[in-house]
This record gives C-alpha cells, sequence and structure tokens, in this order.
C-alpha cells in the first residue's frame, strides 16, 4: 500500500484496520513479523496513529498497553539502515474481522521501527514507570464534581467545562467528575443527550445503570429505565459495555455507530438496532416518536411525563405501537395510546393506571 492509497482509505475503514491490530497485538501468538508490520502500519500515515490513538482509547484496554509501553509508541530512536532494508512491512486495507492483512513490502525511509519490538525486558520496566507516574500525577490531579437535575416537566441543557453540551430531560439527574485524565459523569436517573467535545487525551465515560458508556467525541442519547439502559446513537463512535457481570466473566462490550441503538440489562446485551435521530430525540422536541415499539417500552417514556404512573396488562405488554405523540398534554397522550390499541384505563388503584383488555 502506497502512501496515495493510504490518503484514500475511508475513515471507517482505517478504523477497523486499527480494531484488527488491536485484537491481533493481544494475541499471544503474536510474532515478531506480526509487530514489525504494525510498525510499518502506524509509520505510513499519521491517520493510522490517530486511528489506533481513538480505538485504544475508546476500548480503554489495559491488555493492549501491557503490549505497547505508552513512553515507547513513538520513540525518538531510528533501527539501522541494514535492519530497515530487512523489514517494513504494512498490512493492505483489512476488514473489521479481528485480522490483519497479509503484509507487503515497503520502502520508507523514514520509517521508525520502536525497540520495544525487539525486546521484553525494557517493555515491562518502561509501561511500569509510566504506570506509576501517572498514578501518581492523578492522585494530585483536581477533579471538578457538580450535580444537575431537572424537576418533572423540566428539560434543561447544561454546558460542561470542556466544551461539551449535557440536555437533560424531565426527572433526571447527572453527576459530573472531570479530572485531568477522564471526564466521568453518571446518570442516576432519568435521561439525557451527550454532545460530547473531542479530547483524544481525556475519554467521556458515562455510567447508567447496567451500561458503562465510553466515547472520544460523539452524540448520543442515555435513557435509563428501571429495568434497562437504552443507548442511541446520533453521531460518531460509542462503546458500550455491561456494568455488572457473573464472577470470573468478562463483561460483554460493543462498538455502536451513527443511527444504532442497544440495551442493557443485568441479563447483558441485546440485539443492535436501527434507530434514527428523530426517534432518538423525540423528547427535545415535545414529542414522543414510536416506530413498532413495545407498548411496555412507551410506557416507560412516557411515565417522565405522568403524575400518576402507567403499567400495561401482562397480556397486553407486547402490542406495538407506532406513532407521534405530543408530550405538552401527557394524560392526554395516555388516552390516545390507549384508544390506539383499544384498550381500557384501569385507574382502581390512585397510585398506577393499568391499561387493559377491553371486556367483551
Amino acid at each position: 500500500m502506497n502512501p496515495q492509497e493510504v490518503q484514500d482509505v475511508p475513515t471507517e475503514d482505517r478504523l477497523d484496520q486499527a480494531c484488527a491490530w488491536i485484537a491481533r497485538l493481544r494475541s499471544d501468538a503474536i510474532s515478531s513479523a506480526d509487530r514489525r508490520a504494525f510498525a510499518a502500519w502506524i509509520a505510513e500515515s499519521t491517520f493510522n496513529r490517530q486511528a489506533f490513538d481513538e480505538m485504544a482509547e475508546l476500548w480503554g484496554d489495559l491488555g493492549v498497553l501491557s503490549h505497547l509501553p505508552l513512553d515507547e509508541l513513538y520513540p525518538e530512536s531510528v533501527p539501522s539502515a541494514d535492519h530497515r532494508a530487512n523489514t517494513g512491512s504494512a498490512p493492505t486495507k483489512s476488514s473489521s474481522s479481528a485480522r490483519p492483512a497479509h503484509a507487503t513490502t515497503a520502502d520508507n525511509s523514514n520509517w521508525n521501527l520502536p525497540q520495544w519490538l525487539m525486546g521484553g525486558s525494557a517493555v515491562a520496566a518502561c509501561l511500569g514507570i509510566a504506570l506509576w507516574i501517572g498514578n501518581q500525577w492523578l492522585q494530585q490531579a483536581p477533579v471538578q464534581q457538580q450535580m444537575y437535575t431537572t424537576a418533572v416537566g423540566e428539560t434543561r441543557t447544561v454546558a460542561l467545562p470542556d466544551g461539551s453540551d449535557v440536555k437533560l430531560n424531565t426527572n433526571s439527574e447527572l453527576i459530573v467528575n472531570f479530572s485531568r485524565e477522564e471526564r466521568r459523569t453518571q446518570l442516576l436517573r432519568g435521561e439525557a443527550y451527550f454532545d460530547v467535545a473531542r479530547q483524544t487525551s481525556r475519554p467521556f465515560t458515562v455510567a447508567a445503570g447496567s451500561a458503562n458508556i465510553r466515547v472520544l467525541g460523539t452524540q448520543f442519547n442515555v435513557e435509563r429505565n428501571p429495568a434497562n439502559t437504552r443507548v442511541s446513537v446520533t453521531g460518531g463512535t460509542v462503546a458500550v459495555s455491561e456494568a455488572r457481570t457473573a464472577s470470573g466473566l468478562q463483561p460483554e462490550s460493543i462498538k455502536l455507530t451513527r443511527n444504532q441503538k442497544v440495551s442493557v440489562s443485568r441479563s447483558g446485551l441485546s440485539d443492535v438496532g436501527r434507530t434514527s435521530a428523530e426517534e432518538a430525540l423525540d423528547w427535545t422536541q415535545g414529542q414522543l416518536v414510536f416506530e413498532e415499539t413495545p407498548l411496555d417500552e412507551a410506557l416507560e417514556e412516557l411515565n417522565r411525563y405522568l403524575k400518576v404512573p402507567a403499567a400495561a396488562a401482562p397480556g397486553v405488554s407486547d402490542q406495538t405501537l407506532s406513532g407521534t405523540f405530543e408530550l405538552t398534554d401527557p394524560e392526554n397522550t395516555l388516552a390516545a395510546i390507549a384508544t390506539a390499541l383499544d384498550l381500557e384505563q384501569d385507574q382502581s388503584d390512585p397510585n398506577l393506571t393499568l391499561l387493559s383488555p377491553k371486556p367483551n
């Protein structure tokens, strides 16, 4: 692959290549040839380096860092001309599968072969020093903590110190903790739309119920419900993982891109579904948009606005609902949903409205 071809590789393909390299570098079977090929790919283009940085930071993968010492990832040292003549390979454009393609010989007079590819003892020492220094620095770093809340019927937009914006839906609570290393937030209840300012050196994370979300700079919506947390992406790339899992099991993770959504519960991650900006951000326009949405999920969203919550009877909870409903009068919206599905509202319990089939 020559430099001109590298420039023509789309961004998503370059990120796929970076993912493939991360998977390969984590393998116990990695060879010296693999490491030389990776060094050639990194040196081939600054965009390759940026893609690798983005994916490594996005996943927060300490398994990768154990292979890639922090202070020698981009060394100043240059190998001898004889060594360069006998090495230098770069993977061709790869798919999203976790395996780099076969390498081809390339002549690159500016190629730097990191010395960490040639030995292991110095790698461990440098990694230990880098992690120790980082830990000391983080202990001294000031943490900025803020809490933002909205009442029932209220929404607000919060401008964060890093340039990010968060729009809080009704009856929501968000905690923000910023340090020099990371931008951490926690959605305690409700729903929020995040427009995150890009900072490669400081990932942005959201903890929300059963889900952990990690990004560098993107736009996504998080909806925390009693039984699950739903994440919808409207721009960029978002890593979503389980917050908790059974003892001894690795938390399941997935990467979402624009117009994709996933639900996370105690039972794990759901299948990835399709969404749209209109559906994900309907509440910011004072509407609820449902597209073949199960009734119990639709009521979870509507309950944020109702004075008395509503629930679906077991026999009708799986009925699907499609349509656009206004939020200016939530009680009237509930009545419209009941009419659309030919259900009745049982209000015998003053603390709960139950939607059930009409009697014959």
